[in-house]
């Protein structure tokens, strides 16, 4: 059995030890909890952190600032955003940070395992609310196309990407999970994982949706509006 590592943010103790008391029931999962304050970075990497339950409330400008670097030093790690009220505005938040799902506090207990199990097996669960929104896919969208053509994203390049870099970049444009990607390239998650890691070292990225844009920009890749496919990841 895989043992999953989870890491509770949030500032309120009372409530990190009731999401610990709820998950507790789930044999595979490892949890632990910590105020936002204390070293996260420490934490997430002396532990082995897979997913990240992180709180962006109050104020979420610095929830979500949290998440982005959470994102950017550890590409590996899948944040999973909790909110107090779901609506539109934080979702495309969320999506442009490069979160791999995103959550109001209300949600079940069964929903959120299962959030947590499919996140940490590769997928990009906020995808599937791009679906049931087309309003907030069709702003991630514009925003793509927007940066690509008004030269908001830097020509600087750290270091050429590889033919199979960029195959898997097109993949993650055109709405393919990690786990999807490895089995048509005949690989393993991980070494997908790796390869996403390379990319956004290699091109100085914040998170995925930026070098997606980048690689859209140097025309890399191209996302296919008329067939509806559009991904952060």
């Amino acid at each position: 059995m895989e043992i999953i590592n989870v890491l509770i943010i949030d500032r309120s103790e009372i409530f990190r030890a009731g999401i610990c008391q709820k998950l507790s029931l789930q044999r595979d999962f490892k949890l632990l909890d910590c105020d936002p304050n204390h070293d996260l970075f420490k934490i997430i990497e002396s532990r082995y952190i897979r997913i990240v339950l992180l709180d962006i409330d109050n104020p979420i400008s610095n929830g979500l600032d949290l998440a982005r670097k959470i994102i950017r030093h550890y590409p590996n790690t899948g944040v999973i955003v909790l909110s107090p009220y779901f609506n539109d505005d934080e979702l495309f938040e969320a999506i442009k940070i490069g979160a791999i799902a995103y959550t109001d506090k209300s949600v079940s207990t069964e929903d959120l395992v299962t959030i947590i199990k499919r996140a940490s097996r590769g997928e990009y669960v906020i995808n599937d609310l791009l679906m049931t929104r087309p309003l907030v896919a069709e702003r991630v969208l514009k925003q793509f196309q927007e940066i690509a053509t008004m030269g908001y994203v830097t020509d600087k390049v750290v270091a050429p990407l590889t033919q199979r870099e960029i195959q898997i970049l097109g993949y993650i444009a055109n709405g393919n999970t990690n786990k999807e990607i490895a089995h048509i390239l005949g690989i393993s998650d991980q070494t997908i994982k790796n390869h996403v890691s390379a990319i956004l070292r290699k091109l100085n990225a914040n998170d995925r949706a930026h070098a997606v844009a980048m690689a859209m920009q140097h025309h890399w890749i191209s996302v296919d509006d008329e067939a509806g496919q559009l991904s952060i990841y």
